[in-house]
């Protein structure tokens, strides 16, 4: 059951339940007061009878020392008769309780009878067939004798009244709690509206649709309800979009590594096969073996990178504190001799908190990078900088420069911009990739500037725990 419909049929019966316990409570008190006025009344009529009937007594000739039979019988009669059109009813018994007069239509039960005593006057609420009758008795000292004297009164359409007013109050409850189920429903429809607002975009999700948004018609908890489910959806949404990315660029990943093993390996095998069906002569056995060589180069430094890759996603790291000076040193001495390019370094001395050589193989990717986008005899500047959040490093080239549209995508495993420019070196797109992981470790990141034609730059900054470093002397070479 909706929960629209819910809300409705508890509502239905509890006001049903309020209405029902209401209108028998109000009927009730309406026709026990009505009762209650109508017994006083018959109270005050059975005194009245009893003080005429004593009165009667008193005028009755003094023929008899004690009242005869007789006289009681004409004066109950001419007591009935002084009552006609009240619906009275009187009974007359003798000290034996016998009857000594009786109104037509006066009950034979003598149950009242029996309780009459002088202490009292009582009463009881009789029925017969359809009517009912209030029934009074009391006890009359007339000349020396005990009599008992009992009056009924008709009360039948009290009765009717109560059996009336529950019946229309039972009418008016249905007539309300119609008019009432039309009005709730219309409330719990608006009350319920985000509710199925938010089922139908939760159901819109369900299907694959993540731009849906629930719209929002309120501004109380439903409404921050809406709001909270909206904000869940931009993260999902944003999360699915980020879990897409990434399976493309695994699916990138996959057929990138497939073609980088597809081509060394097709020269390797060529070459091979090459020397092993025919005999060469020396230049092309030199050449032919060190196509082997290259390639067979090229194969086992992606291979390493590749697991510097999967090592650096797994495992953490414990900074120690070391001279920046012996970075510089480093690539002085692995870049002077091998490299084409003109090496300008230039750095402050200071504390570099990292795990040494991870930090090497990002400076020896960055560098190497910049020496193959750099033309011969081109500038290659690195340098290093102490500062307050800590040790910053910059590679900057003057070469061939990156696209702004590439510059997101060379940190990706196996992206090269130029891809034969970058085999004919023995590049496999692998550099940056690793160098962001590493970073990454450290809590740091790349920062690339590029234009092209105009060369690049990048520049990060390894953090310093304690903040602890001093501006020291700057070295050139």
């Amino acid at each position: 059951m909706k929960f629209l419909y819910k809300i409705l049929l508890w509502t239905i019966i509890i006001m049903a339940a309020a209405f029902g316990v209401s209108g028998y409570f109000f009927v009730s008190y309406v026709f026990n007061t009505a009762l209650e006025r109508e017994v006083k009344q018959a109270m005050d009529d059975s005194n009245i009878l009893q003080f005429a009937f004593e009165t009667a007594a008193l005028n009755v000739p003094a023929k008899y020392s004690v009242l005869q039979d007789a006289a009681v019988e004409q004066i109950g009669a001419k007591l009935e008769s002084g009552g006609q059109g009240s619906g009275r009813l009187l009974r007359l018994s003798n000290e034996e309780r016998r009857p000594l007069y009786v109104s037509e239509s006066f009950l034979e039960d003598t149950a009242l009878l029996q309780q009459i005593n002088e202490e009292a006057r009582i009463y009881q609420v009789i029925q017969e067939g359809e009517h009912y009758y209030i029934q009074t008795g009391v006890m009359v000292d007339a000349l020396d004798r005990h009599l008992y004297l009992e009056t009924m009164e008709d009360v039948t359409e009290i009765f009717a009244e109560r059996t009336l007013g529950f019946s229309v109050y039972r009418k008016v409850t249905i007539a309300m709690l119609l008019c009432s189920a039309v009005v709730m429903f219309l409330i719990c429809s608006w009350l319920t509206k985000p509710i199925s607002l938010l089922t139908r975009a939760t159901r819109k999700m369900s299907e694959g649709d993540y731009s849906h948004r629930a719209q929002l018609v309120s501004n109380d908890e439903l409404g921050q309800l809406t709001m909270d489910f909206n904000n869940m959806a931009n993260t999902l949404e944003d999360t699915i979009g980020e879990l897409r990315e990434e399976v493309r660029a695994r699916e990138d990943f996959i057929a990138a590594f497939a073609h980088e093993l597809k081509t060394p390996l097709t020269a390797i095998i060529g070459y091979a096969d090459l020397l092993r069906s025919r005999k060469l002569d020396e230049d092309k056995h030199f050449l032919s073996s060190n196509y082997i060589y290259t390639e067979g180069k090229r194969l086992e430094n992606m291979s390493f990178r590749l697991l510097d890759i999967i090592v650096t996603k797994r495992e953490q790291i414990d900074p120690q504190p070391f001279e920046a000076g012996l970075l510089f040193q480093y690539l002085k001495d692995m870049f002077s001799e091998t490299t084409e390019q003109q090496l300008r370094i230039s750095y402050d001395e200071g504390i570099v908190y990292a795990e040494s050589n991870l930090i090497k193989s990002v400076l020896l990717n960055l560098v190497d990078n910049a020496c193959k986008a750099s033309q011969p005899q081109g500038i290659v500047e690195i340098s290093g900088k102490s500062l307050k959040e800590g040790y910053a490093f910059e590679i900057k080239d003057y070469g061939v420069g990156i696209p702004a549209e590439e510059v997101k995508k060379v940190t990706e495993a196996f992206y090269m911009v130029d891809k034969s420019r970058s085999r004919s070196r023995n590049g496999a797109g692998l550099g940056l990739a690793l160098c962001v992981e590493i970073l990454r470790l450290h809590n740091s990141e790349l920062q690339i500037e590029s234009r092209v034609g105009e060369g690049s730059s990048i520049r990060f900054i390894l953090p310093i725990p304690n903040r602890a470093l001093g501006n020291g002397e700057t070295h050139e070479g």
